[in-house]
């Protein structure tokens, strides 16, 4: 599976921002997808989860529910993540992510993009 992010930003709080991440391989090797965000100091927090192939359910992390979207585009093998009511705290290095069906799409993240940085300030 390879991955290949684009959409990083700077935007103001309250501001909004898309992130895409293009996919290709395996289709069994992305059945969930995700989006993580890195700060300095922490390790990788998944923030929204998706079953990308079976049904589409999503998942979020509590900080970004109501405020924060993924899903995968009609068209051109893309996933996003729609990020409104941006605030200082989810500034850092977004990654996209995927790997094999597992329940609620919760580990064995194997294949990763490259990162894209989100500055809210």
């Amino acid at each position: 599976v390879q991955l290949v992010e684009s959409g990083e930003g700077s935007v103001q709080p309250g501001g909004s921002l898309r992130l895409f991440c293009a996919y290709s391989g395996d289709t069994r090797s992305r059945a969930c997808m995700a989006w993580f965000r890195q700060v300095p100091g922490k390790g990788r927090e998944a923030v929204a989860r998706i079953h990308a192939i079976y049904g589409g359910s999503t998942f979020y992390t509590d900080s970004v529910k109501g405020r924060f979207a993924i899903g995968l585009t009609a068209t051109g093998n893309q996933m996003y993540l729609r990020m409104d009511s941006l605030k200082p705290e989810d500034t850092g290095v977004y990654y996209c992510a995927a790997g094999p069906l597992t329940p609620n799409c919760a580990r064995d993240y194997s294949a990763w993009g490259q990162g894209t940085q989100v500055t809210v300030s």
